[in-house]
């Protein structure tokens, strides 16, 4: 029941839509949601996870799939000899200058571990409804400005809205995320015996 959405289904009003920021903080308000046109609130790990499994597990009469745009690493990578390796949309130049934002080293790390345990509530739920996952990505952020996690929610929201009318390389279906093609790609959560598939990612601007 809970599975990678595809590029065709970013097209869907045939759904309820979710967006989440994931964080993994003790006591601040690490994470953000937006369900459907509600306004963004910045709530706890703890919450977020109980939200995301009471919505998925929830009969509401009308069949409808739950759609997931989350905003941790949902895919990884790892080079032909098994060693990972950044994603396509995870390093960009500045000049002469490269920028990383690498799935697998320090914050991106932590997130991934976040998001781990989020899914293994949401699959131990056992959804009603078809669950399908999606990936967003807002690392790059200008120099000085301030996270906003409410922010993050509102954006990719606001992304999905203009698609396929958005910026081009602003989304990236999976066939696109191999830095080199003999990278593999698998979902992140396969080592953990929760093989979901890889999604597209919506990648956010400055």
């Amino acid at each position: 029941m809970i599975r990678a959405g595809t590029m065709e289904e970013l097209h869907s009003d045939q759904t309820d839509w979710v967006f989440a920021d994931v964080g993994f903080a003790q006591k601040k308000a690490s994470c953000g949601l937006i369900i459907g046109d509600s306004e963004p609130a910045e709530i706890c790990f703890s919450e977020l996870g109980a939200k995301l499994a009471q919505l998925a597990a929830a009969d509401r009469g009308n069949g409808r799939p739950l759609s997931l745009i989350i905003e941790a690493p949902l895919s990884v990578a790892f080079t032909r000899d098994g060693n990972p390796t950044g994603r396509s949309f995870e390093r960009r130049s500045l000049g002469k200058v490269a920028e990383t934002r690498y799935w697998y080293l320090g914050l991106g790390c932590c997130v991934l571990v976040a998001a781990t345990y989020i899914m293994r509530q949401l699959a131990e739920t056992k959804p009603q409804v078809e669950v399908r996952l999606f990936e967003g990505f807002a690392s790059f952020k200008t120099k000085g400005e301030r996270s906003s996690h409410a922010g993050d929610v509102r954006r990719l929201r606001q992304l999905l809205r203009e698609y396929p009318h958005c910026e081009a390389g602003t989304i990236f279906p999976p066939d696109q995320l191999r830095c080199s093609p003999d990278d593999r790609i698998e979902s992140a959560f396969a080592v953990a015996k929760m093989d979901f598939g890889v999604p597209p990612v919506l990648v956010l601007s400055d």
